[in-house]
């Protein structure tokens, strides 16, 4: 049987911590920053962990879990 692919769309946006956990970027930090505030704009550099609804489903893509 052949090796499982992993969907290259999650594997650019999603990578794995050492505990297990999923972590991945904040969004609305592409385009239009002139209005959102420097208090937003510098929370939004920080990593988000993914929830725990999401986990399972996205580790099946990344062909982790």
């Amino acid at each position: 049987m052949p090796k499982m692919k992993s969907v290259k769309g999650a594997s650019k946006r999603f990578r794995l911590t050492s505990t297990g956990k999923l972590k991945r970027e904040k969004a609305y930090r592409s385009h239009i920053l002139t209005k959102k505030s420097p208090k937003r704009l510098r929370q939004l550099r920080k990593s988000g962990i993914v929830g725990s609804e999401d986990e399972g489903r996205i580790k099946r893509m990344l062909g982790v879990g």
